[in-house]
């Protein structure tokens, strides 16, 4: 779960899983696997590097095999 802010500054939290695209033009648009469309504060980078550190988190999370 990644946290980010609608424009009204009020913070939410985001399974980054459920990402399919970032766009920014200029506001920074995230669409949903199920289709859904939200706007940010962030910028595009911003969510992409907390989606990537929540993969990272992620794995050190599971247990080696």
């Amino acid at each position: 779960m990644i946290t980010l802010h609608r424009l009204n500054d009020k913070p939410f939290v985001l399974n980054a899983e459920l990402i399919r695209t970032v766009e920014e033009n200029p506001d920074t648009i995230i669409t949903l696997v199920s289709g859904d469309h939200m706007v940010v504060r962030e910028s595009m980078r911003e969510v992409v590097e907390r989606s990537i550190e929540y993969g990272r988190h992620l794995r050190r999370l599971l247990a080696p095999s």
